[in-house]
């Protein structure tokens, strides 16, 4: 029987670091052929963008899959299975495969569902890696900014699982066969070795705990684990289970979708990416937006400059040519419900100078 493809599942609130971390594997992947199935939030595949700029021959652009319709555990039947199907029947498989998932899925699901007949006997779970956003657990919080996790939420309205979000990053603790506390380079030593105890005492006995900053961990270090996690489900507890394993278990679901709203925008160039960011800063604590990000053409800079906001706080940097796309700027904007979209606009406008 010919050996099954290992996977690994990373999983992690939003703003985590879950992005960076996979883009850093692939620039550092040890001369594996990886591919990518990317659970994406919002009307432009972003951080699907962000990673087909890695550059490298083996991080083809048809080895990155995005899945769009919806938070992945929810869309095993409709999504995963037939993606993970796609992947396994080229003509030249992938070495391994990275699954980013949305901020959102619950992880336990999702390793349950490679022993579906279609998968079980190609396929096998080498780990989960649950990535934690260190300043924030340092700050007692799940994430850097809890209420932009809850805009996330609210306004995916394919989700039909409704744990609260605290007990949702329980759950991915307790899948986790390895913990990337990341950002440690914005902490103390005597922070990080808090942090690492903290989280000790909520995961599993046996799990890894690895610290990541901005230059982000080698392939070897993330992949490689060889735990079979889908045989070993009853170790990883849910904490809270609320999702429908029954097809006929069909109900409404009361997530409150109307609170939150996201809207995608074009521009042109911006004259100063310094300056810009200064600006969009100060537009997002005006207007109180929650989440921004997207991609911005810099007059004179052939590369493109990603754009990540998690409230005000913005991470920038340039990954790759344009090529042949027009030089736009294209960001997605999530907020409250009654967002001001054309004074948003304009202050967005007026930040590209």
């Amino acid at each position: 029987m010919p050996q099954k493809i290992p996977t690994t599942v990373i999983t992690g609130f939003l703003g985590a670091g879950k992005t960076t971390l996979i883009r850093n594997l692939l620039a550092r992947n040890g001369g594996k052929r990886i591919a990518l199935v990317i659970n994406e939030f919002g009307d432009i595949g972003v951080d699907g963008e962000v990673l087909k700029g890695c550059g490298d021959a083996l991080c083809a652009e048809d080895d990155i899959i995005e899945l769009s319709n919806g938070c992945i555990c929810c869309t095993v039947a409709d999504d995963f299975v037939p993606t993970m199907t796609q992947l396994l029947d080229r003509d030249a498989p992938p070495d391994h495969i990275v699954i980013e998932t949305s901020g959102l899925a619950l992880p336990q699901p999702l390793v349950r569902a490679f022993n579906w007949p279609e998968i079980r006997t190609r396929v096998t779970v080498d780990g989960v890696i649950t990535v934690v956003d260190g300043p924030a657990a340092r700050d007692g919080r799940f994430a850097h900014d809890e209420s932009a996790v809850a805009a996330q939420r609210e306004a995916d309205d394919s989700i039909d699982h409704e744990t609260p979000l605290s007990e949702l990053f329980e759950d991915q603790l307790a899948c986790a066969d390895m913990v990337v506390v990341s950002k440690t380079d914005r902490m103390s030593g005597p922070e990080v070795e808090g942090v690492l105890g903290g989280l000790g005492d909520r995961t599993r006995q046996g799990v890894h705990f690895v610290r990541s900053d901005t230059g982000g961990l080698e392939a070897g270090v993330l992949l490689g684990l060889g735990l079979s996690a889908e045989d070993d489900l009853e170790s990883r507890h849910e904490v809270h289970h609320h999702h429908h394993d029954d097809e006929e278990d069909d109900h409404e679901h009361e997530h409150g979708h109307d609170e939150f709203e996201t809207f995608a925008l074009t521009m042109g160039e911006v004259a100063d990416a310094n300056g810009f960011a200064e600006r969009l800063a100060a537009a997002i604590r005006e207007h109180d937006i929650l989440r921004l990000k997207g991609f911005v053409a810099v007059a004179g800079k052939p590369m493109r400059l990603v754009v990540q906001a998690v409230g005000p706080r913005i991470e920038t940097y340039f990954d790759r040519p344009f090529g042949g796309e027009p030089r736009a700027t294209r960001l997605v904007v999530i907020g409250e419900a009654g967002l001001d979209r054309l004074e948003i606009e304009k202050a967005i406008g007026a930040a590209a100078g």
